[in-house]
């Protein structure tokens, strides 16, 4: 059974964290209550802020010696990941607070690996919690009232957190599911007969998660990687790289692809839906793309069909990214295709699009015998080029 942290400021919450505190510890599990907090708290917490904040790069005046409240709490919240870090007795973390706390505990939250249970009690929990999640497993509860005072209602609902952070931590569920390795898959829309393939081909032996990639989608699969829950990677579908450099709507970070530098993981890809760029509904295309080709895929979603200058981008920009992978990596080119409606007689098909993207990528993967690219003639969903993944796959995880 690990320690509940319980993360907060003490200049102004410190009853409120307390209470969760005692809360934990009266059922029997450890809890530390630790200051984030950038001015003079109360009584003496189990860590200090001070504490926190020597563990800042460039130490702890960087966090406490600012004069901008700004500045420093955004230096405690670089503090607060590196302190965490060097804990390893984490069973759970519980933050409690308003925007400004908010943002300070689930950035570090963010850092943590997934499965280590992380719950955020805040007063902005109700609306877009997407910049305060991420790609993690962060619970956010709704406080109700402002975090200011223990009253009736703040008392159940901080009594809810601190209940529920003590049972994750007491009742820890074992890491991996069961004997079969877990494999990372990207999928959209438009490969979806590929993915399916893939998977029903390998789930015999493996455990297959698949995420959509709608930039959270590609960020959590890379999350998970970092945290070592992965044995491999078949990334079909790296679309988020066109959103991210042609402003789309699910666009993907530019970190895109760092997993797998860092953690070497056997790695096979392709190009999948790189022929388009995701918008809303088809009034929200920005002006600046005013009469290009637009493919209405549902109300809330219009594809517009990239370019070859477009497409020579976004090939220089993935292939680079591999240049700095060390693992095993095989990247697949479907020559036939790279969606369901980039083919023959399809709205999106386009020959000269499609060679200036793998032409791209050509001329800047630097190939050694760990990276290797692999040209098919197939469509990404032709049966033949998702058995080539799968085989790609087996031969760098024999």
């Amino acid at each position: 059974m690990g320690t509940v942290y319980v993360i907060g400021t003490c200049d102004t919450k410190e009853a409120e964290l307390a209470y969760a505190a005692g809360l934990i510890r009266a059922a029997g599990v450890p809890a530390l209550l630790v200051d984030v907090g950038t001015r003079a708290a109360g009584r003496a917490p189990d860590v200090t802020a001070a504490e926190v904040a020597a563990h800042h790069p460039r130490g702890p005046d960087a966090v406490l010696g600012q004069g901008d409240r700004g500045a420093a709490v955004a230096a405690m919240a670089e503090a607060l990941a590196a302190f965490l870090a060097t804990r390893r007795d984490i069973g759970a973390v519980l933050g409690l607070g308003g925007s400004g706390n908010t943002a300070l505990v689930t950035q570090a939250m963010r850092s943590l690996p997934i499965g280590v249970p992380k719950l955020m009690v805040s007063t902005v929990a109700s609306g877009n919690t997407a910049p305060y999640v991420g790609p993690t497993d962060i619970g956010m509860m709704y406080s109700v009232t402002d975090v200011a005072g223990i009253n009736g209602i703040s008392r159940r609902v901080l009594g809810n957190a601190a209940h529920a952070a003590a049972g994750m931590a007491r009742w820890a569920v074992p890491t991996g599911s069961g004997d079969r390795p877990a494999i990372g898959m990207t999928m959209f829309g438009v490969t979806t007969a590929c993915v399916t393939m893939a998977r029903e081909a390998l789930e015999a032996e493996n455990e297959v998660l698949v995420f959509h990639a709608t930039g959270t989608g590609g960020q959590s699969l890379e999350k998970l990687a970092d945290s070592g829950l992965l044995r491999g990677i078949i990334d079909v579908t790296t679309t988020e790289v066109p959103d991210f450099l042609m402003g789309g709507v699910f666009p993907c970070t530019e970190d895109r692809f760092g997993a797998i530098a860092r953690t070497r993981l056997p790695y096979v890809g392709s190009v999948g839906a790189c022929d388009m760029v995701n918008f809303g509904a088809k009034e929200t295309v920005p002006a600046k793309y005013a009469g290009r080709k637009l493919y209405v895929h549902n109300p809330q979603v219009t594809l517009m069909r990239t370019t070859p200058a477009e497409n020579k981008a976004i090939g220089e920009w993935i292939a680079t990214r591999l240049n700095r992978c060390e693992g095993k990596v095989r990247f697949l080119l479907p020559l036939g295709g790279v969606s369901a409606i980039d083919v023959p007689g399809a709205p999106f098909h386009d020959p000269e699009a499609d060679a200036a993207l793998f032409e791209a990528i050509r001329a800047t993967l630097v190939r050694t015998p760990d990276r290797q690219l692999i040209e098919l003639p197939h469509a990404v969903n032709d049966p033949a080029f998702a058995a080539a993944l799968v085989e790609q796959y087996r031969a760098i995880t024999a």
